[in-house]
């Protein structure tokens, strides 16, 4: 079956080569790798992206283990908050095909998501969404704050359930996690959610 492409005008920009090559049957623009850690020590790729997020602006897709979180740091701290959209894959625990053994955190990686979960991580982040969502009240931090996400003593516990009903990595800070809620979820879908954990049917996970 033929996978329907998403056409991004950004810069897509990945940990590795396995990677680019999984995006590669989804996304119809330019996508580019990190190497990992090699972006740290490569200034001639650092102006490269800088000079994309400028005149494109750039996506920013790694793993949600502490490796990935730490490349998106780097990058958010190389060009204006403006310029880069986040995506974000969930928390899947397994083991990509062509490794021998598990990952450290025991996380699949961006090559190793499907093609559909990534489909739906893009339009999580607003990206080619195939039916905008209807423009309502927002969902706040003030709701998050009232709804005990946030400066209470379980709301690590109530971030990580929400987290796992979006699929959402648990690393993501609510900042970040923000915007994706809203795009995800009306602000009475959310309410009816969070009514839902409290109650008990969204079991928390350790």
């Amino acid at each position: 079956m033929k996978i329907e492409k998403i056409f991004v005008k950004q810069a897509v920009v990945v940990e590795g080569k396995y990677d680019k090559i999984k995006l590669d049957s989804l996304i119809d623009g330019l996508i580019i790798p990190t190497h990992g850690f090699h972006l740290f020590r490569d200034r001639e790729l650092r102006e490269f992206l800088r000079g994309l997020a400028k005149s494109r602006g750039l996506i920013v897709l790694t793993d949600s283990d502490a490796a990935g979180f730490k490349i998106r740091a780097y990058l958010g701290g190389m060009v204006p908050s403006g310029q880069i959209t986040n995506v974000f894959i969930p928390d899947v625990y397994g083991k990509e095909r062509r490794k021998d053994a598990h990952s450290a955190e025991g996380k699949l990686g961006v090559e190793g998501m499907d093609t559909e979960t990534l489909r739906k991580a893009f339009a999580a982040a607003g990206i080619a969404e195939e039916k905008p969502r209807e423009q309502g009240e927002p969902i706040t931090r003030m709701d998050l704050y009232e709804d005990g996400l946030m400066g209470g003593e379980n709301s690590r516990a109530l971030r990580f359930a929400l987290y796992d009903r979006l699929s959402l990595p648990r690393r993501i800070n609510l900042t970040s996690a923000l915007p994706l809620i809203n795009n995800l979820l009306t602000k009475e879908e959310y309410k009816e959610i969070i009514g839902e954990i409290r109650r008990g049917s969204g079991e928390v996970q350790p």
